[in-house]
């Protein structure tokens, strides 16, 4: 199956979080070849942030995110240049009024006709009615993640 991959769901790879098991399941397939993963690049960007901003909140230790970027970076999705899909995130931000970085996650789901995987419960509620594909990882069967 092929999944745009949201940042959200790549950090669960290195954090204990709810949903941590699944996420790490869903990276086990990927690496067998069972799904196929792809984001924005600025996935690249997203990941170290969210890891950053774990440590400001003490979630983690100050320092720790440096040593699990490259651990989440040692299978990254197929990444996919942003610039192409400046024009439909902008659109789909002006329109549905949702943060621009989060709909350069959509973009690509939408014109590859694939599901958006991710954590962020805010962005499923505000965009699924809109976009039925954007799939929060908790509601994933195990079948999805095994």
């Amino acid at each position: 199956m092929k999944y745009v991959l949201d940042a959200s769901v790549a950090v669960k790879w290195a954090l204990t979080e709810s949903d941590s098991a699944k996420a790490v399941a869903l990276r086990d397939d990927f690496r067998k070849h069972v799904h196929e993963f792809l984001a924005p690049d600025i996935f690249l960007s997203e990941v170290p942030h969210a890891l950053t901003r774990a440590e400001r909140k003490g979630i983690l230790n100050q320092g720790e995110a440096a040593g699990l970027v490259p651990d989440i970076l040692s299978t990254p999705p197929d990444l996919h240049p942003s610039r192409p899909l400046l024009a439909r995130a902008v659109e789909i931000s002006s329109r549905m009024r949702i943060g621009f970085y989060d709909c350069l996650y959509v973009a690509p789901a939408e014109r590859e006709s694939c599901a958006l995987v991710t954590a962020d419960d805010r962005l499923v509620r505000n965009l699924q009615p809109t976009f039925p594909f954007i799939v929060l990882l908790a509601s994933l069967p195990k079948a999805c993640a095994r």
